[in-house]
């Protein structure tokens, strides 16, 4: 072989075993990794506030099924029937599924031969040759063969296409479970605020009740002379501000239930009863994750990992589709003029060929590709940059949130309990005589009102908690079978061997 010849195959044979470096490795750049969230230190606990002190334990794993530590088996029953049944989450499993189909085709089509059978039986009419008369020629002519076709993929651009693919399939793995965690929080949140909502409505009930009952005792006694008619117009006033906010109440606690409703597969009408808010309790040791092990945990920073690794492949795809590609093409068959000669040894026919092609001259149109691939993978790294800023601002935002609810939780308990304690006070003076009647509603009003605001600051860190939780994200797994996988796909595994973690099976691809 001619020494310019080896230094060529030399060549393309080194080409072809670094592909991979077409592109960038897709890695995800290294983040900042906080001493704590927030602006200020994570304390260990919260302020005690009704009898229960949370604890934050650093350096836990997230909890996967969070919202059982709420105690409560109805709201365990209803998130349980909304995985189940919730349309927008079987919409997006199938939308992965067929996304799975889609990469085991293309791997398929791309990395493996393709072999075809056809066959072909026509009535020809030809025209006269003149040096041999008038006449015209009729004839039949029967074939059938095998055609087969293979691409070989010296520099990687079927591979590397396929890794984009597989990547794009973990992107929408990753979305599929973050869609289950987000229905999963949006039940439980649904839940407490139904509750909430239906307590701070009886309470209001009760408060328009003693509203009303003091502006018609105001009433009598303007008629007798023993009031103002300011002091009259002044009761009427109050009743009238408390009833208008009764119904705002009740169409914000109907509509949380029809919502709720739709969350587990329902139609609003059959929206599940409300859970007393007692029955629901606040967990008491929360998880917070490590910075470094949130990258992982959270399948919204997965998702923009796997965006990147395929803006990386398909860097690759476009600098690889600059270089030559080599084909191979065989056919065989029989033919023949008619039947018996077609299906003789006379018709065998067959043929072989190969082509190489080298793209020298596109208008630029190679180069502009790979360079708005570039930018395209530029752009997905700064995406990936900002979604982990944005889940460190999400546990920041939610542990600040906690801290400050047990704060006023605990402040709203202990002026809930001082007003029910003059209320009780007021009512034995006025069952001796000591004070009228109107004394009595207007401790009662302050009671009532006291517990509208702890029903709110209970509801408020009850539902932070559980934003707490899902910020947290899920456990994270062993990639390595993950990892395997994705290699299978990249040299052309189309079996789809669950046991080998095939992404056409559902594990994740790295």
């Amino acid at each position: 072989m001619p020494r310019q010849a080896r230094t060529a195959l030399a060549v393309s044979l080194a080409c072809a075993l670094a592909a991979c470096s077409f592109g960038p490795n897709g890695d995800a750049p290294a983040m900042p990794q906080p001493a704590h969230y927030g602006a200020e230190a994570l304390p260990t606990q919260t302020v005690p506030a009704q009898g229960v002190t949370q604890q934050f334990v650093a350096g836990a794993k997230p909890v996967p099924e969070w919202w059982k530590l709420y105690r409560s088996d109805v709201l365990n029953a209803l998130v349980d029937e909304g995985l189940r049944n919730s349309p927008t989450l079987a919409a997006t499993d199938h939308s992965l599924a067929a996304a799975r189909e889609q990469l085991r085709a293309q791997v398929g089509s791309s990395l493996l031969p393709t072999i075809d059978a056809g066959g072909q039986a026509t009535r020809n009419r030809a025209l006269a040759i003149p040096e041999a008369g008038p006449n015209t020629f009729l004839y039949n002519v029967f074939v059938g063969q095998l055609q087969a076709h293979y691409t070989f993929d010296l520099f990687g651009a079927a591979r590397l296409a396929n890794a984009a693919l597989a990547a794009r399939v973990n992107v929408q793995v990753y979305q599929l479970d973050a869609a289950r965690r987000a229905l999963a929080a949006n039940i439980v949140t649904a839940t407490i605020t139904s509750a909430a909502l239906h307590a701070q409505i009886d309470t209001t009930e009760r408060l328009v009740t003693l509203a009303n009952d003091q502006a018609r005792d105001t009433a009598r006694r303007y008629e007798l002379g023993a009031v103002s008619h300011a002091d009259l117009l002044s009761a009427q006033q109050n009743a009238a501000s408390v009833s208008a906010s009764l119904p705002a109440l009740k169409q914000q606690w109907l509509t949380t239930r029809h919502a709720l409703a739709v969350l587990i597969g329902r139609t609003p009408d059959a929206a599940p009863d409300d859970i007393a808010l007692a029955q629901l309790h606040v967990p008491e040791q929360v998880p917070v994750v490590v910075p470094s092990e949130l990258l992982r945990s959270r399948p919204d920073i997965q998702a923009a990992d796997a965006g990147l690794k395929a803006a990386a492949a398909d860097v690759g795809v476009a600098t690889a589709q600059m270089f030559p590609s080599l084909s191979l093409s065989a056919s065989m068959g029989q033919g023949g003029f008619s039947w018996p000669v077609a299906l003789s040894g006379a018709g065998a026919i067959w043929s072989i060929g190969a082509s190489l092609s080298q793209p020298l001259f596109h208008g630029g149109a190679l180069l502009a590709q790979r360079r708005a691939a570039l930018e395209t993978y530029d752009a997905t790294v700064s995406q990936y940059k900002q979604t982990v800023l944005a889940a460190f601002q999400n546990v920041a935002d939610t542990l600040a949130a906690l801290e400050h609810d047990a704060q006023s939780l605990d402040a709203a308990n202990v002026a809930a309990r001082s007003a029910q304690g003059v209320f009780d006070d007021t009512s034995a003076r006025y069952r001796l005589g000591a004070l009228p009647v109107a004394s009595t509603r207007s401790s009662e009003q302050q009671w009532r009102n006291a517990q509208l605001d702890e029903i709110r600051y209970t509801s408020a860190r009850l539902t932070d908690t559980a934003a707490l939780f899902q910020a947290m994200g899920n456990p994270p797994v062993d990639q390595t079978d993950a990892a395997s996988a994705a290699a299978s796909a990249s040299v052309g595994t189309t079996n789809g061997d669950p046991a080998n973690g095939d992404p056409a099976n559902g594990a994740p691809v790295n």
